[in-house]
């Protein structure tokens, strides 16, 4: 890179039901690359699939009026040589350009989940955040529970249901359910953004509940709905020797949870409290568990990890999101800010981690020999 900027490509929209608010963090995070050292190569993913090179970053809410979608026509189409392992971008005439690192900024499915990083790994460039498994794994909030019990973490207890166990054997599905307690609360397995989530009161509610988690995954997971709760959030950053941020609490305002509407569409949903008022040692264990989580699911780059506190002494990890929003709301960045690192040094941070484990790996074998090797 001697002599030119560092050429970042920037991924958003996508195939999940959070491509809107992809686009939000996105451009927020556009927005705070220093152009003196960076060349921004924004890259909008229609619902489709397909990849455009677009003129420049995705409009916010507030200049359109309305949430923005990658459209094929914003773009020229463009993608990524994964047969060479160098990294390159391919533009439909067949020119082709470095990319130095890729800033994926995917919620959900088919951005989030891994299958994205997979490609990233063939086409050998660096990018941003968890690699393959951490990726997977971080999208699917039932085998992460199994992985943060398996290190000792504390989660609330839950029930797994398998949209065809659900179809074929309700009844056995809602008395297992039942002993859970109502209420409930009803949640895709692998999607974020509270998309899909539903707080079912009573049994009468829980076929409606299923039936909406089941229109974004084949697996829900069915939590117990705990009283007189507190929401924290804690960012973990790193690599090798993640650290933890301070933590914050979410309040919300009008809302029965903190939902896709508080988050997004209601300025007013909720209340973000920065840091957090909790007592020294509870602060301390919240971020020893975050690490442990980030951890347990072999994260890297970046996550935000969700609890659920009530009183002092009971803390429950709720999930961790490897890819955090990255909005002008959002608490990722917040959090950051409020522990000394300004959003543009968190961008810089993220980008450097990226290259540092991009090296690291590049130092290993393939386990293939050189012909005539003994």
């Amino acid at each position: 890179m001697t002599g030119r900027k560092r050429r970042v490509a920037v991924l958003f929209g996508g195939r999940s039901a959070e491509h809107e608010i992809s686009c939000v963090s996105a451009r927020s995070v556009i927005d705070a690359l220093d152009p003196e050292t960076t060349e921004v190569v924004p890259i909008g993913i229609t619902r489709g699939g397909s990849w455009h090179l677009l003129p420049g970053p995705p409009a916010l809410p507030a200049e359109t009026g309305r949430m923005t979608e990658i459209v094929a026509a914003a773009g020229s189409a463009v993608e990524l040589a994964v047969e060479s392992g160098s990294g390159e971008l391919v533009a439909a005439d067949g020119s082709r350009r470095t990319i130095d690192v890729v800033f994926p900024v995917l919620h959900g499915p088919r951005g989030e989940d891994g299958a994205v990083q997979g490609m990233l790994e063939l086409a050998g460039v660096a990018y941003v955040g968890a690699g393959v498994l951490g990726s997977a794994v971080g999208m699917d909030k039932a085998v992460q529970k199994v992985l943060f019990a398996a290190v000792g973490l504390s989660v609330v207890p839950y029930e797994v249901v398998r949209e065809p166990e659900w179809r074929e054997d309700a009844e056995g599905v809602s008395a297992r359910i039942a002993g859970l307690g109502f209420p409930v609360f009803t949640k895709p397995s692998t999607l974020g953004s509270s998309v899909g989530i539903v707080k079912v009161h009573g049994q009468e509610e829980l076929a409606a509940g299923l039936s909406e988690a089941f229109r974004y995954a084949r697996k829900a997971v069915v939590e117990k709905g705990l009283e007189g709760i507190r929401e924290v959030e804690c960012a973990v950053l790193g690599n090798d020797d993640p650290v933890a941020s301070v933590a914050g609490e979410i309040v919300p305002i009008g809302h029965e949870f903190y939902d896709y509407e508080a988050k997004y569409l209601d300025e007013h949903g909720a209340e973000l409290l920065i840091p957090a008022d909790l007592k020294p040692d509870v602060m301390e264990q919240v971020q020893r568990m975050a690490v442990s989580a980030f951890r347990a699911i072999e994260c890297t780059g970046m996550a935000r990890v969700d609890f659920f506190l009530r009183g002092d002494d009971e803390v429950w990890v709720n999930e961790i999101n490897t890819i955090p929003g990255f909005t002008p709301i959002s608490m990722y960045p917040k959090l950051w800010e409020a522990s000394g690192l300004s959003y543009p040094e968190l961008i810089e941070r993220l980008l450097d981690l990226a290259v540092e484990r991009y090296d690291a790996e590049s130092t290993k074998s393939t386990g293939v020999r050189e012909l005539g090797g003994s």
